[in-house]
């Protein structure tokens, strides 16, 4: 698990080595790949030089824009085994939240493994993913509140609810410990 600020650093220059590097095999300028992906050029500068803190749906649109899969775009460039991200990609306001993207399998079509934690009064806004998307959780600890639409659900410790994952949602742990699930994303 990643446990420090290094090991953020690390996905962050992995995120700006394969943006570029990939950038560059699809011929794309900077300004190219922010009008494809809708992503600011300003935003992609930043990015690629590894000074910014990019939103999981800022990656996705990258990834979309360049054709690859989203773990194309965080694991090491010198990653060995494809299907062992093990990388942390998101990090929450509370010291402790964070969304570790665990691994990826090829399937009809790409399905990603998450390991996620939310601590206290976290909460994480997703973006509503495109049409035929859908999401697997199952809480391992705690309690999560999943927000679909006006639409709350309680998911404590063993349970395990499945999605479509085309409309805004949120996850969020309105308890008093910290909460982890794990999130299968299936596009």
């Amino acid at each position: 698990m990643h446990k420090n600020s290094s090991q953020r650093a690390s996905v962050l220059q992995h995120v700006s080595q394969n943006v570029r590097r990939l950038r560059h095999v699809a011929e794309l300028s900077q300004s190219a790949l922010a009008e494809k992906s809708g992503v600011s050029r300003r935003m992609l500068v930043a990015i690629e030089a590894g000074e910014n803190n990019v939103s999981l749906t800022t990656l996705d649109r990258l990834a979309e824009a360049l054709g690859v899969a989203f773990t194309d775009l965080i694991q090491a460039p010198d990653n060995r085994d494809p299907s062992r991200i093990n990388e942390l990609a998101w990090a929450g306001v509370h010291p402790g939240s964070r969304a570790v993207l665990l691994a990826s399998s090829a399937a009809s079509r790409e399905v990603e493994l998450w390991e996620w934690r939310l601590e206290p009064g976290e909460v994480y806004q997703c973006e509503a993913d495109a049409d035929g998307w859908s999401e697997q959780l199952y809480v391992a600890e705690g309690c999560l509140t999943l927000a679909i639409g006006d639409q709350q659900h309680l998911l404590r410790a063993g349970d395990f609810f499945s999605y479509a994952s085309n409309c805004i949602h949120a996850y969020r742990n309105d308890g008093e410990v910290a909460t982890r699930f794990v999130r299968n994303v299936v596009i």
